[in-house]
């Protein structure tokens, strides 16, 4: 087993685990100290806000009926056995690539974690410039989007 896990992109399953460390902590911390839709400054340009995400990315379908649920936790079940088989047909040395699918693995666990135990996701970072603000999201939104941009760039060959 040790040998399967060394000589495969599955060495680097080790990364989703702390995605997923950080991002239940980050979310436990804004449960214990902050109320939904409550705000604390943290930096210039970068607040803590407490919300509910009951959809996808940029709240996708969340006013939809209840059907959703059920259905983005099989989405993220499907991602992370997916995800597991290509870091598996991946070699170790594939560091890039196999860097790409745990980042992507570690976020979507902590995401359906979110989902089965709450029925939603927690969302907290929320970035803005004067009265604009993007989209409030997490930290395993951000493992996913920097997982999804190294693939592309090793896809692409834009990075060795």
């Amino acid at each position: 087993m040790k040998q399967l896990i060394m000589h495969t992109g599955l060495r680097w399953l080790w990364l989703s685990l702390i995605v997923l460390i950080i991002d239940l902590y980050s979310k436990h911390l804004v449960l214990k100290y902050l109320s939904l839709g409550s705000t604390r400054a943290l930096l210039p340009l970068l607040n803590i806000h407490y919300v509910r995400n009951y959809g996808a990315a940029f709240s996708f379908l969340a006013t939809s009926s209840g059907w959703q649920h059920g259905f983005f936790i099989n989405i993220a079940i499907v991602i992370c056995v997916l995800f597991l088989v290509l870091m598996y047909r991946s070699y170790a040395t594939q560091t890039l690539k196999s860097i790409s699918y745990a980042l992507i693995i570690g976020g979507a666990w902590g995401n359906l974690l979110d989902r089965i135990l709450h029925g939603f996701v927690i969302d907290m970072i929320d970035l803005y410039i004067g009265i604009w603000h993007f989209a409030t999201f997490n930290v395993a939104d951000c493992a996913i989007c920097i997982g999804v941009i190294l693939m592309l760039f090793e896809k692409n060959k834009i990075v060795q």
